[in-house]
């Protein structure tokens, strides 16, 4: 039977020719924006080199301080990571680094500008880089002050050309460092990692970077299970409270160890941490919540409008075969019969639909990333990109499908075979 459905689909979709068309257009640019604007936040926020253990890290973004009139909200200080969060009871990795700055460099007589982002040991252990020269930065390259470097390609590309990099010396910020591995380049949107150029903490040329609990650092925080998240949470408020602030101006300090989603959701939906929310109660959480229902809403709504033209031209083709459903009533043929025949139609066609709005979704994310407007960008669909398309191509062909079927379902013979769908 359902051989049966299916040729007698493309034989309706070759009769008319124009409403399969505009069914076919309207599917795959609906499936082209979902597609495109999915493998963006994948991109942004998927499991993938070098933050593969996202599913277990916590970050330090923000902290503020508050009191007396005063509001002070920036990154996190040295001292603040140094003695309080690393002070975090039972997790496996804790690590600092410095928000990534821009920094200027000379090349035969050129400017080079580069962003540089100083880093511990322990940075490299929790996030996974794929060296293709050398190795990390170590916990005794960050003891000692060592003035070593890790490039991506690009910087090695720049100032190397095609040679070895390893071994070899580049100026940034006033210094010298040498350069002991190269790792691939990391799109601007992955902000934990991104750099150009890494060096140790210890080589900063502030003789203060040390002391605060308000600074320009951020911290990572590696669990040992993802269970332990909630207790890091809890234990990271419970934290707060020990931290002395550093004038009686401020009464109040706040943080939170947050995701990377949550910390973008915060900064899209909840500005800055608000002293009258209790984090305690409902943590950041809430923020990354709202974030997701809002884009599933809005995807939702995308593809509502769609669904809505193509179900008044499903509705038009019912009218068009009226006196075909009504012969084939009058023959015996159920209600339930006609209903599948309809949604198997349906669902080919949005299938049709699907496939060709997937391979011009390849296109257009690698027009995007030959483009170069995004920095180091790298669109690509992957695994779990093709079944979120696949997920959304049965919805959109329920959602446009069911309703035809159902107003056919209805259809009396006698009427039917007078052209009425009445």
């Amino acid at each position: 039977m359902l051989k049966n459905y299916i040729k007698i689909a493309f034989k309706v979709f070759r009769r008319r020719k124009f409403f399969t068309f505009i069914s076919l257009f309207a599917i795959s640019l609906t499936l082209v924006v979902l597609m495109v604007a999915t493998a963006a936040l994948d991109h942004m926020f998927g499991n993938m080199l070098p933050e593969t253990k996202q599913d277990r890290t916590l970050g330090v973004f923000r902290t503020m301080m508050k009191g007396n009139g005063n509001i002070s909200i920036g990154a996190a200080g040295y001292e603040f990571i140094n003695k309080y969060v690393k002070g975090l009871p039972d997790v496996e990795l804790v690590s600092l680094y410095e928000v990534d700055q821009p920094v200027s460099s000379f090349l035969r007589g050129l400017e080079v500008k580069s962003q540089l982002k100083r880093t511990d040991g322990e940075f490299w252990k929790i996030l996974e880089f794929q060296f293709l020269e050398g190795g990390p930065i170590t916990d005794e390259d960050e003891r000692n002050g060592n003035f070593v470097a890790v490039i991506n390609v690009a910087t090695k590309e720049r100032y190397f050309g095609a040679g070895p990099a390893v071994g070899k010396f580049i100026e940034a910020s006033t210094q010298r460092f040498r350069v002991v591995g190269v790792v691939p380049n990391v799109p601007v949107y992955r902000r934990i990692p991104f750099a150009d150029i890494w060096v140790p903490v210890s080589t900063s040329n502030d003789p203060q970077y040390r002391q605060g609990i308000m600074g320009n650092f951020n911290a990572l925080i590696l669990a040992r299970n993802t269970s332990d998240i909630p207790r890091i949470k809890r234990d990271f408020r419970a934290m707060l409270r020990k931290v002395p602030l550093p004038t009686s101006d401020f009464r109040e300090f706040y943080s939170e160890a947050e995701t990377a989603f949550e910390e973008r959701a915060r900064e899209e939906l909840g500005g800055v941490y608000n002293s009258d929310k209790d984090y305690s109660k409902t943590g950041l959480g809430s923020y990354a919540s709202e974030l997701t229902f809002l884009l599933l809403g809005a995807a939702l709504l995308f593809m509502l409008l769609p669904a809505i033209n193509l179900i008044s031209i499903n509705v038009s083709r019912i009218i068009e075969r009226a006196s075909e459903i009504g012969v084939r009533k009058s023959f015996g043929a159920s209600s339930a019969t006609l209903i599948g025949q309809f949604i198997v139609e349906n669902l080919i066609l949005t299938f049709l639909g699907g496939v060709i709005g997937f391979i011009i979704s390849v296109i257009v994310l690698r027009m995007i990333t030959d483009s170069g407007i995004i920095r180091y960008a790298e669109f690509h669909l992957n695994i779990r990109i093709f079944f979120y398309a696949l997920a959304s191509i049965l919805v959109f062909g329920l959602m446009s499908g069911v309703y035809p079927a159902w107003k056919m379902a209805r259809m009396q013979p006698v009427n039917a075979l007078k052209g009425s769908v009445k």
